[in-house]
């Protein structure tokens, strides 16, 4: 969706996605904008409640059925596992997806990890075609005038046309760029606390070739988790950033970090989109 200051200033009932790297602010600034009555659409959180919900839980009873005691309670339905998830911790989610690597480290096992990553892929997807629906239904059933709408970080990974059209389509894209200084800050955090990614297949087939290839590993199951994380990381956030510009440069619009950390109200946000306009 293209529009001019004016036309964003008289739209009644803003729709807005924001598009960027994990860490970038996207989140801070959507539970800024909820405070301010905003319907806060979470794509990560729609991916764990309904998408990944029974995957996810399934998961875990796996794990626990290995223990003797909790699988003569759930195979009498004696207790009952459930994921606990909010839009503020999202860690459910994140383990599901899980780190390749030694199973002995906490590991996924590549056939498993692959699997993952398609179905968290299909989720984010869906998660992301929903978002015409929850923009009515923001406004039909909860009464809230301007939705915002909070995206995964891997979102430019999807490569589908689909997403980006209903997104340009129903919302006003912006997308956030992280300044030089930002970039250091953000491949410097990940670093210290390795977490779960999703990796477009060829991107992880062919990282995870050269990463075999420089520690002299033969297979996947080799690898420390948390040690391919650190690698893999700054590889994949350079491989990232020209793809959200080039969304941002046919869908939508530009800020910086900076700006963002600038924001400390509606009126702050509504005045930087203006200008960005």
């Amino acid at each position: 969706m293209k529009l001019d200051a004016a036309q964003f200033r008289n739209w009644d009932r803003k729709a807005i996605t924001l598009l960027g790297m994990s860490g970038v602010g996207k989140t801070r600034l959507a539970c800024l904008l909820r405070d301010a009555h905003w319907f806060h659409y979470s794509g990560d959180y729609r991916i764990g409640t309904h998408y990944l919900s029974e995957a996810m839980s399934d998961n875990v009873k796996q794990k626990a059925m290995q223990v003797p005691l909790l699988k003569k309670l759930l195979l009498s339905d004696s207790i009952a596992i459930s994921n606990n998830i909010t839009v503020d911790n999202l860690r459910a989610v994140s383990t599901f997806l899980g780190q390749l690597g030694d199973p002995e480290k906490g590991g996924v096992g590549l056939r498993e990890f692959k699997r993952r990553q398609k179905l968290h892929r299909e989720a984010e997807i869906s998660a992301m075609l929903d978002v015409p629906e929850f923009i009515k239904r923001s406004h039909d059933v909860y009464d809230y005038n301007h939705f915002i709408n909070d995206a995964g970080g891997s979102l430019c990974e999807l490569e589908d046309q689909s997403v980006l059209s209903t997104l340009a389509d129903n919302t006003l894209i912006i997308y956030i760029r992280a300044t030089e200084h930002d970039e250091v800050e953000l491949i410097k955090r990940a670093e210290q606390a390795p977490k779960p990614l999703y990796y477009r297949e060829a991107f992880l087939d062919e990282q995870l070739e050269i990463y075999l290839e420089e520690n002299n590993l033969t297979y996947a199951a080799l690898i420390d988790p948390d040690d391919f994380v650190r690698w893999v990381f700054s590889r994949l956030f350079y491989n990232r950033i020209p793809r959200y510009q080039a969304i941002a440069d046919e869908y939508g619009y530009t800020v910086c970090t900076n700006d963002i950390a600038k924001v400390n109200s509606e009126a702050d946000f509504l005045a930087l989109i203006e200008e960005q306009l």
